[in-house]
């Protein structure tokens, strides 16, 4: 552990720490605002389009299957915006949020440097470790919802209709909030090893904990999934359903490592 410096020290570290990252995060949020065209019409608007990738493998995949229904009915939905500010605060926010996610890695290796320093040598290692693994279950829930979840959702939901006589026109703030909040949702679902090992480790959570309620996690995995994906047919359901749960025995698993290595007093 470093016990050389003062509390004003470790302020002082803090502040610099600090300054750094909100420095990279800026730079990074004015170089994408910059390229507007790309970013919105390549990644944000993308899923709102008929070609987009999550389509045309879904129908790629019904064909070789010869399953029709697997390939999902597709039409260009159109977002509109009714608020006079709403599109420069909506390429501001998105800017940021993109920023912040792109300079994940730098912001937790600032982090790590700024705490490891009080961490004792065999502490070292397991935290290290679970830094990467939180940066990286995060961008795999990220992608999974980029690329299957929200667009299967918004598809549904901005296609479904009440009466012909009600027409669906998207606001772009409701289609913004709800990207962001799937996004957000899977990234932090997506720690539930993270978290698991953390309980298990102060002896909160154990593997049988698992084992009792995974009929439970498959009903709970499979209810999402039909939330999700209510329109298309049972294998793109299952197609949602299973990374979910398959998260929930890799937790188990994960839980289960711990108590082996606390048995064989390994700390």
């Amino acid at each position: 552990m470093d016990n050389d410096r003062s509390f004003w020290d470790h302020l002082e570290v803090m502040r610099w720490m600090i300054i750094r990252s909100l420095a990279v995060v800026v730079i990074l949020a004015v170089v994408i605002f910059t390229f507007k065209d790309f970013v919105f019409g390549n990644i944000i608007l993308s899923p709102t389009r008929p070609d987009f990738i999550t389509y045309r493998v879904l129908c790629r995949l019904g064909d070789l299957t010869g399953t029709a229904a697997l390939c999902p009915k597709v039409s260009q939905i159109n977002l509109i915006n009714i608020n006079l500010a709403s599109q420069l605060m909506t390429h501001l926010s998105v800017s940021f949020y993109l920023a912040v996610i792109l300079a994940m890695p730098y912001l937790l290796t600032e982090v790590w440097i700024f705490v490891s320093p009080a961490l004792y040598q065999r502490e070292r290692r397991p935290a290290a470790i679970a830094v990467i693994a939180f940066f990286l279950q995060f961008f795999i829930g990220l992608a999974l919802s980029y690329l299957l979840i929200f667009p299967l959702t918004f598809n549904f939901l901005g296609n479904y209709q009440v009466s012909p006589d009600v027409i669906n026109q998207i606001s772009l703030n409701s289609y913004i909030s709800t990207f962001n909040g799937l996004m957000l949702s899977l990234g932090l679902i997506f720690e539930m090893p993270i978290a698991a090992y953390f309980f298990a480790r102060i002896g909160v959570l154990k593997a049988s904990h698992f084992v009792r309620f995974r009929k439970i996690a498959i009903v709970a995995s499979l209810t999402l999934a039909a939330f999700i994906t209510p329109s298309t047919d049972v294998f793109t359901m299952c197609l949602v359903a299973l990374p979910l749960y398959l998260l929930y025995e890799f937790s188990r698993l994960v839980v289960k490592q711990v108590e082996r290595k606390h048995n064989n007093g390994i700390q």
